[in-house]
C-alpha cells in the first residue's frame, strides 16, 4: 500500500506529508520554485521526547496553594495532572484575578507565529478567549518593525510602505539601482506570516538583475546579499548607517542634485533637515569626510553613489534589521529624506522601500478581499503596552512611561496567558525576563514543547501542533488559499488552543460566546463561506467549502501587479494627501518635535551607538549583529534535522573575522564565550571573511538554559541564546520598540574545565526530559 500523501503548509511553504502507518516525510511542494529547506524540521515535530504530553503544574505552586512564585528551571518539578484537574485550575485562576485584580491584571501574550492556518492563529484564540472573560492588557506593536511603523505614521501618514510597497515587476521594469541598507538575505525570503505556496522573490531578484539593475548594499555582512546577484557590497558597522544616509543628502544639497520641486510641492520640513545637514544646529556639517569618520566608508565612495543615485532611477530600502536599534526610528526618516531629495518618490522603480527581502510577501500583489479570519471580538480593556516592554511592565507595575507622544503608567500584571510564541526566543536580557516572571501571581502556557516560556509557567497546557489540526492556509500577498488537512492525530494527550479555550469557557459559563455553537471543521466551512462571499461582492468566483476542502486550495483574487508606492500622491498631492497633519511628506515632524525627545527631533539625525562598559578586557568589544537564523524560523523546530546540520558539534555558531579571531587567540571551532555585562553564552566560533572588522554575528533562536557555579558574570546560558547579551532597553520614547542591535560583546576561548563544567550542566538538562531544549 502506496503511502498517503497530505497537502499542508507553514510559515515557510507548503509541503507534502507522506503518511505510512506511523512514518512521515515531509517533501516540499513540487509546484514550489525555489522550496524552503525548514521543511525538513518537520522530522522534530511529532517526537515525543521534546513534546508536553499531558497537562502539567508546577508542584511547588501547586502544594503552596499559588503562593510560590520562584519559577527558576529546573528547582521545581512539574507533575502531571488530568485534563479535569488543569481545566478546573486555570478557570480557578481566571475568575480569581479577574474578581481580586480586574481584566487589565491579565496580560494576553501571543505573537502569533504558531501556525500558517487562519483559525487556529494563536493570537486570535487567546484574544478571542479573553475577550469573553472581559478583556485583558494587551501589547501593541512587533519586535521585527516596532521603531518602523511608529516613524511611518509621522512621516508618510500610514504604514503603506511596509504592506504595500513597489511591485517586484515594476521595479524590473523600471529601477535601475537599487541601495539597500541592510542585505537582502535569501534565508529571509523563504518566511512569510500566514505562508507562502510558492517562493517566488529569489526568482524576481534574479530577473531585476537580468534587467540591468545594480545593486549596492551597507552591511557589516557580505553574505547578507546572495552571491549570484553580482552586487556591490560596501562595508559598514552597525549603527553607522545614519552617517552615511546624511552624507548623501548632503552631497546632493550641496551639489545641486536635490529636486527642489518636489521637495517645496511634495514635503514639510526640508528647510530645517537642509539647515541640519549643514551643521547649523550642532556646528557639524554631515559631509563625506564626517561621514567616513564616523562609518569607516569613504568620503568618496560616498560622493559617487550619491552622484549615481542622482542619475538613475532609484529605490532606497531600508531593511527590518537596521530600525531595530537604538533609536532606530530615526532610520526611517533618513532614507525618506534622501528618497525625496532624490525626486524619485511615487515614481516606477523610484522612492524608497521598507524590507523588501525581509519575508516571501514583500512586494507581492495583495489579495483584493479580507482573507477568513477568526473573529476576536472587541476588549473593553484599553490598556495595551509596547510589545518589547513586557520585563519593564511586570517588574515596574505603576511606573510612567513615555510612547509616541503620550504618557503611561505599566498596569499590574497578575496572570500572564501565553499561547502561540516563546518571549524566551524573540526578548532581549533573558536574564531579566526571568526575574521579571517572577512577579506575577500566575502563568499559564500553551506549548507543543518544553519551551523556555513552559518552563517558567506554573500550568502547561500540551497544545497541538499544526500537523494534528485542520485549518485554512493563507497570506495577504499569497494567491492561493489552502486547505490544511490534518497529517496526524494528536501526540500524547494534546489538544488545539481552540479546544483548550472551549472547555475553559464553557466552565467559566461563556461557551457559547467563545465558540458559537460550531466545532473545528464548523468553524472551518463558516470562515471559508464568509470569505466567499466577499470574493463574490469583488466580481470574483470561488468554490463551495466541500470542493475547496476536496480540491486543497482556491484561487484568491489578487490586486494587479503593477503597484508604485505614493504614486497617486505623486501625481496629484492636493486630491490624494497624505494621512499626516500637513497632508505632505513630514521630513521634519513638528509634532513629534513638540514631544520633547532629544534622541529624537522629528527628523533624519545622527546619534553615536552607545557604548558598552568597560570590562577590562586587553581587546575593545565587538559590535553583535543578533539576526534571523536561516537553519530554522525563530526557535521553531530547533531539533529538526536542516537546524541540527547548522550547528558546530551540537553547538549554536558564533562568526567571527580572521583578524579579531587571531588577536583574541580564537580558532575555527574552537568553543568561546561570548559575554559582557549581563552575561555570557557558549558558542562556537566559526572564523572566517566576508565581515567588518570590529563585528561578530550569532543568531536569535537557541535554547536557553541557564546555569549557575561557572565563575562568571551575569546569566550564563549553555544552550547558546543570545539574547541573553542584548539590552532590554527601548529604541526610543517615541516606539519603545526592540533596539537589539545596539549590542557589544566580548569573545574569550573557553577553558576546558569550563567546557567539562558546561557539557554537565546541559547533560544534567537533557537527563530531565529535554525541557527548555527546544523552541517555539
Amino acid at each position: 500500500m502506496s503511502p498517503e500523501r497530505i497537502r499542508h503548509t507553514s510559515h515557510w511553504g507548503t509541503f507534502d506529508a507522506l503518511v505510512d502507518g506511523a512514518a512521515v516525510t515531509y517533501l516540499p511542494s513540487l509546484d514550489d520554485p525555489c522550496p524552503s529547506p525548514l521543511t525538513s524540521n518537520w522530522d522534530a515535530a511529532l517526537d515525543e521526547r521534546r513534546r508536553v504530553m499531558q497537562p502539567y503544574v508546577r508542584r511547588s505552586w501547586l502544594e503552596a496553594h499559588g503562593r510560590d512564585r520562584d519559577r527558576n528551571p529546573g528547582r521545581h518539578q512539574f507533575t502531571p495532572v488530568t485534563w479535569e484537574l488543569a481545566t478546573e485550575l486555570l478557570a480557578s485562576e481566571l475568575d480569581r484575578v479577574i474578581t481580586r485584580h480586574g481584566n487589565r491584571a491579565i496580560y494576553g501574550g501571543s505573537y502569533g507565529w504558531g501556525s500558517a492556518g487562519r483559525f487556529h492563529h494563536a493570537q486570535s484564540q487567546v484574544h478571542r478567549f479573553l475577550n469573553c472573560l472581559g478583556g485583558y492588557t494587551g501589547s501593541v506593536g512587533t519586535y521585527s518593525l516596532g521603531a518602523g511603523r511608529v516613524a511611518l505614521q509621522h512621516i508618510l501618514g500610514s504604514v503603506d510602505l511596509i504592506e504595500r510597497p513597489t511591485s517586484w515587476s515594476t521595479l524590473v521594469a523600471q529601477c535601475q539601482l537599487l541601495v539597500c541598507f541592510g542585505g537582502l538575505p535569501e534565508k529571509n525570503q523563504w518566511v512569510n506570516a500566514g505562508g507562502v505556496s510558492s517562493h517566488r522573490t529569489p526568482g524576481w531578484l534574479d530577473r531585476l538583475v537580468k534587467a540591468g539593475c545594480s545593486i549596492v548594499y551597507f552591511s557589516p555582512l557580505r553574505d547578507d546579499v546572495p552571491e549570484r546577484l553580482q552586487a556591490e557590497w560596501i562595508p559598514i558597522r552597525p549603527g553607522d548607517d545614519m552617517a552615511v544616509i546624511l552624507a548623501l543628502c548632503f552631497v546632493l544639497l550641496e551639489e545641486g542634485l536635490a529636486d527642489r520641486a518636489l521637495l517645496d510641492t511634495y514635503c514639510v520640513g526640508h528647510g530645517v533637515v537642509s539647515d541640519y545637514l549643514r551643521g547649523a544646529q550642532d556646528g557639524v556639517a554631515k559631509s563625506p569626510a564626517w561621514a567616513e569618520a564616523q562609518s569607516g566608508v569613504g568620503a568618496e565612495v560616498i560622493r559617487r553613489l550619491a552622484r549615481r543615485m542622482a542619475s538613475d532611477r532609484t529605490t532606497v530600502n531600508l531593511a527590518w534589521a537596521v530600525q531595530r536599534a537604538s533609536n532606530g526610528e530615526a532610520m526611517l526618516w533618513g532614507v525618506i529624506t534622501l528618497a525625496a531629495m532624490l525626486g524619485q518618490v511615487g515614481l516606477p522603480g523610484g522612492g524608497v522601500a521598507h524590507g523588501y527581502g525581509c519575508t516571501a510577501g514583500i512586494g507581492a500583489p495583495l489579495s483584493r478581499v479580507k482573507l477568513p479570519t477568526l473573529p476576536q471580538g472587541t476588549n473593553p480593556v484599553t490598556a495595551a503596552i509596547p510589545v518589547a516592554r513586557i520585563a519593564d511592565a511586570l517588574l515596574n507595575p505603576g511606573d510612567r512611561y513615555s510612547f509616541d507622544g503620550c504618557e503611561y503608567r505599566y498596569p499590574d500584571l497578575q496572570l500572564i496567558y501565553w499561547c502561540g510564541g516563546n518571549p524566551f526566543h524573540h526578548h532581549q536580557d533573558l536574564g531579566r525576563l526571568q526575574a521579571a516572571l517572577r512577579r506575577p501571581e500566575f502563568i499559564v502556557v500553551h506549548e507543543p514543547f518544553w519551551t523556555g516560556m513552559a518552563e517558567r509557567a506554573d500550568l502547561v497546557l500540551p497544545a497541538s501542533t499544526t500537523l494534528e489540526r485542520n485549518d485554512i492556509g493563507g497570506a495577504p500577498s499569497d494567491p492561493q488559499l489552502l486547505a490544511m488537512h490534518r497529517v496526524v492525530d494528536g501526540v500524547g494527550e494534546s489538544r488545539s488552543d481552540f479546544a483548550i479555550f472551549a472547555d475553559t469557557a464553557a466552565r467559566l459559563g461563556v461557551g457559547y460566546d467563545f465558540d458559537a455553537g460550531r466545532d473545528e471543521m464548523g468553524w472551518l466551512r463558516f470562515l471559508y463561506e464568509e470569505w466567499r462571499g466577499r470574493v463574490e461582492d469583488a466580481g470574483a468566483a470561488a468554490p463551495p467549502f466541500e470542493d475547496f476542502w476536496d480540491r486543497g486550495s482556491a484561487e484568491v483574487p489578487m490586486l494587479p501587479d503593477d503597484h508604485v508606492a505614493l504614486a497617486s500622491f505623486r501625481q496629484d498631492p492636493d486630491q490624494h494627501r497624505l494621512r499626516t497633519p500637513s497632508g505632505k511628506i513630514e521630513l521634519f515632524s513638528q509634532t513629534v518635535h513638540g514631544f520633547g525627545y532629544d534622541e529624537i527631533p522629528g527628523h533624519a539625525v545622527w546619534r553615536a551607538r552607545p557604548s558598552a562598559p568597560a570590562l577590562g578586557e586587553r581587546h575593545g568589544p565587538l559590535t553583535l549583529v543578533t539576526n534571523n537564523p536561516g537553519s530554522r524560523l525563530h526557535s521553531q523546530l530547533y531539533f529538526g534535522s536542516f537546524s541540527q546540520a547548522n550547528l558546530v558539534g551540537g553547538v549554536e555558531p558564533v562568526r567571527i573575522g580572521v583578524e579579531d579571531a587571531a588577536m583574541r587567540g580564537i580558532s575555527h571551532h574552537q568553543l568561546v564565550w561570548v559575554y559582557n555585562r549581563q552575561g555570557a553564552v557558549l558558542a562556537a566560533a566559526v572564523v572566517g571573511d566576508g565581515m567588518v572588522r570590529g563585528v561578530a554575528q550569532m543568531s536569535t533562536g537557541a535554547p536557553f538554559l541557564p546555569v549557575s557555579g561557572l565563575d562568571l558574570a551575569g546569566t550564563c546560558c549553555v544552550g547558546g541564546n543570545v539574547n541573553v547579551l542584548t539590552e532590554d532597553r527601548g529604541s526610543s520614547r517615541l516606539g519603545q520598540a526592540c533596539s537589539a542591535h545596539t549590542t557589544e560583546v566580548w569573545i574569550r576561548p573557553a577553558t576546558d574545565a569550563e567546557i567539562r563544567a558546561a557539557q554537565a550542566a546541559r547533560s544534567a538538562m537533557e537527563m530531565t526530559g529535554g525541557r527548555g531544549l527546544v523552541g517555539g
